[in-house]
C-alpha cells in the first residue's frame, strides 16, 4: 500500500495551548502574578519576621517574567514569519 501523495489535510493543526489567545491570556495572567510578587516583596521586606522568606516572592517574580518573556518571544517570532519583509 502506497503512502498518499495528496494528503486530505494539508494545514498544520496548532494546538489550543499554543494559539495567539492563549498566549495573551498566559501574558496576563503572568503580569498579575508579576505584581502580586512585588506587592509579596515590599510587604515581606516590611516585616523584620517574614524577611528570610522573601525568596518566596523573588521566586514568583522571576518565574513569572521568564514565562512573560518567553510567550512574548513565541509571539514576535510568530508575527515576523507571519509577515515577511
Amino acid at each position: 500500500m502506497y503512502l498518499d501523495q495528496n494528503p486530505l489535510f494539508r494545514k498544520i493543526i496548532v494546538p489550543w495551548y499554543d494559539s495567539e489567545t492563549v498566549c495573551f491570556i498566559v501574558i496576563g495572567l503572568m503580569f498579575f502574578v508579576l505584581i502580586f510578587g512585588v506587592v509579596g516583596i515590599s510587604g515581606a521586606y516590611e516585616k523584620v519576621e517574614y524577611r528570610e522568606h522573601i525568596w518566596v516572592p523573588i521566586l514568583l517574580v522571576i518565574t513569572s517574567g521568564l514565562v512573560i518573556v518567553s510567550t512574548a518571544i513565541r509571539l514576535t517570532k510568530r508575527y515576523s514569519q507571519q509577515f515577511p519583509k
